[in-house]
């Protein structure tokens, strides 16, 4: 590895999340160059928050910058995937918020496009990158902890904050649906935990019980999946959150495993009224509770690591792509309920 320093430049912050990624690029040492909005009436919180960054006046602009190595975004979910062929078609590795593609023919696209350039298109799952609980849960896995992983049930319940959403939230072809947003973060762990490369998408549904204002949003969905190792999983994902939550949703985590098993209560514990980032587990030595507010994230650091390198030890190539394809696939083939309508025109896919 060598001394240089990963220069970086943001285009696209249409959703929160891009102030997360610009975080954790900032603690990984990189160095936020420039930022290009098309919506400028985005940018000043974004200044505010991060003071030193030049205001790009068009994305060609960053570019044709020969000096950014990376390009980070959370652009309108499915204006992430068209950007990042251009940031890889310009030499630049790409780092997007979830989900990172919203249709599979697109995936399709991205997929050829990474493999012609050689450029790194790395996915934000933040559930599990940015979540210390989820990364303590993968090194007791991986040491054994709790023996071989039979299965996981990932729970994703968010709260809808319907005042705040911009009109793209509510337009199936520009968000993607359920599963293929929040559920991409399922499908992730599910991969990781279950030490799959490859699973079938056994049975999908997707619904809108609460919305009828909103007929392309789908406020519920879940999907039932078996990996090629044996390991089965099940994914419940919901904008069902309640006001009287402390936060903005009680993320879980089940992993079963043969000596034993994990919960995680990511994001609060309505037991204990004291934040996030509880892990329990029960194995043969006993029964144990970890509060893990301090475990180290190393995604960012190793992205670094993988610009400078030409190396996948943040998160290889296929692994990140094989997420998204889980979650697009169930959310193709998924029964509608509710009040969406039953036929869907697939010509966004």
């Amino acid at each position: 590895m060598t001394d240089k320093t990963v220069r970086f430049a943001v285009i696209g912050i249409n959703h929160g999340h891009i102030y997360g990624q610009t975080d954790l690029m900032l603690r990984a040492g990189a160095k936020l160059v420039s930022v290009f909005s098309p919506e400028k009436e985005l940018l000043p919180p974004y200044i505010e928050k991060f003071p030193d960054v030049k205001i790009a006046q068009s994305e060609a602009e960053i570019l044709e910058d020969e000096t950014i190595d990376l390009i980070v975004s959370a652009a309108a979910n499915a204006d992430r995937a068209p950007l990042g062929m251009r940031v890889m078609q310009h030499g630049k590795d790409f780092m997007s918020d979830k989900p990172g593609v919203t249709s599979l023919s697109m995936l399709a696209e991205i997929r050829r496009v990474q493999a012609e350039t050689g450029q790194i298109y790395s996915i934000c799952y933040s559930e599990h990158l940015e979540q210390p609980a989820t990364v303590r849960a993968g090194e007791l896995v991986h040491s054994g902890a709790v023996g071989d992983v039979i299965e996981t049930i990932g729970l994703g319940p968010h709260r809808t904050n319907l005042p705040s959403r911009p009109d793209w939230y509510f337009q199936r072809a520009r968000y993607g649906g359920i599963i293929t947003d929040i559920g991409s973060h399922q499908m992730e762990q599910f991969l990781f935990f279950s030490g799959a490369k490859d699973a079938e998408i056994l049975q999908s549904q997707v619904g809108n019980f609460k919305h009828p204002q909103f007929p392309e949003l789908e406020d519920y969905g879940d999907v039932l999946l078996r990996a090629d190792t044996g390991v089965t999983g099940y994914v419940r994902v919901d904008w069902y959150t309640p006001d009287g939550l402390d936060n903005w949703g009680d993320g879980r985590l089940f992993i079963l495993g043969t000596e034993g098993y994990i919960e995680l209560r990511k994001y609060t514990d309505i037991t204990r009224h004291n934040g996030g980032n509880h892990l329990y587990y029960v194995n043969k030595e006993g029964m144990h509770y970890e509060n893990c507010n301090n475990v180290d994230l190393p995604y960012g650091r190793q992205l670094v690591y993988d610009i400078i390198n030409r190396t996948e030890t943040a998160m290889p190539q296929a692994h990140c792509f094989k997420a998204m394809e889980l979650a697009l696939t169930a959310e193709k083939m998924a029964l509608r309920r509710g009040n969406l309508s039953p036929d869907w025109d697939p010509a966004w896919d």
